[in-house]
């Protein structure tokens, strides 16, 4: 039959003797994997990830409706609409969309409007639990491993980042996508309950303190400034450290936090301007 009789998936199941299809691994494989690499391709902001989810929605879709482009079009035209969450965690997304698009397509009543209330309602608390997790936990204390094992020039500190935090992110993704297919719906009250919002206060928590003990340790700032009074040379770091000690780089966080936050600059306008600073500073000898 021509794929032109099929305006919707419903027209194709009751119109074909398809018989139910159950995903193959290999095809859900194919899935993870086409999120895992094109989750933001061709981002923009009115859609930003929802063509990457088209993408790896299509292994899927082509099995359920083989041959009938119409059907496809259908089931795939909504998931083009605007779609933004933590990639890596994400994964689960597409996984619990899969799982639900193959029970529409075996005749179960599940509808379009159903799976994007599912995909909407979802990407707000992954998204805080995802970069609280990896983005400001993980990330920061794979860094402050590797800038530790860095030292000296050592090419030891960015191999491991490289290794441990890939082999880290695509296993978590693999897993939170099949996770996501077998669970269904169900996965839902994982990421809406209070437990999930006690779990994104906690990977808040732990963020911070990472970054505030990386920036503790690896900021070193300090002037050289000397004065004289009655014949004595006071040394102004001295001072400093005995007020308050370090605090020359905590002021230096505090600045990148104030230009990030109160001033909305880029990270490369930041740091661009983290260096003017910096030279001006030591060219006039207070650094």
């Amino acid at each position: 039959m021509s794929s032109d009789n099929y305006s919707t998936p419903a027209d194709y199941r009751q119109n074909s003797a398809a018989l139910p299809v159950k995903l193959d691994k290999a095809t859900l494989n194919k899935c993870w994997l086409n999120w895992a690499m094109h989750n933001i391709t061709v981002a923009s902001y009115d859609r930003m990830e929802g063509h990457g989810f088209v993408k790896a929605l299509m292994p899927a879709i082509e099995r359920f409706y083989p041959g009938e482009i119409g059907a496809q079009m259908a089931v795939l035209q909504p998931h083009t609409a605007y779609f933004n969450t933590e990639p890596q965690l994400g994964a689960i997304v597409t996984g619990i969309v899969i799982g639900m698009e193959e029970q529409r397509a075996n005749g179960e009543p599940i509808d379009s409007n159903s799976i994007q209330t599912i995909k909407n309602s979802l990407m707000g608390p992954i998204a805080g639990i995802g970069d609280s997790s990896i983005q400001g936990t993980l990330i920061p204390i794979l860094l402050s491993i590797a800038i530790s094992l860095s030292q000296g020039g050592s090419v030891l500190g960015p191999i491991f980042y490289i290794l441990v935090f890939n082999i880290l992110i695509i296993s978590l993704s693999y897993r939170v996508f099949h996770s996501g297919y077998k669970l269904g719906v169900r996965a839902v009250d994982y990421f809406v309950s209070e437990n999930a919002n006690k779990l994104r206060e906690c990977m808040s928590i732990i963020g911070v303190t990472v970054i505030g003990g990386i920036a503790s340790t690896y900021i070193n700032l300090s002037t050289p400034l000397t004065f004289s009074s009655g014949g004595v040379k006071i040394d102004a770091q001295k001072i400093l450290d005995g007020i308050f000690p370090n605090l020359l780089p905590l002021l230096a966080v505090l600045g990148v936090w104030i230009l990030l936050t109160r001033f909305k600059l880029s990270v490369v306008k930041t740091m661009i301007v983290t260096l003017l600073i910096s030279g001006i500073g030591a060219f006039i000898g207070i650094f």
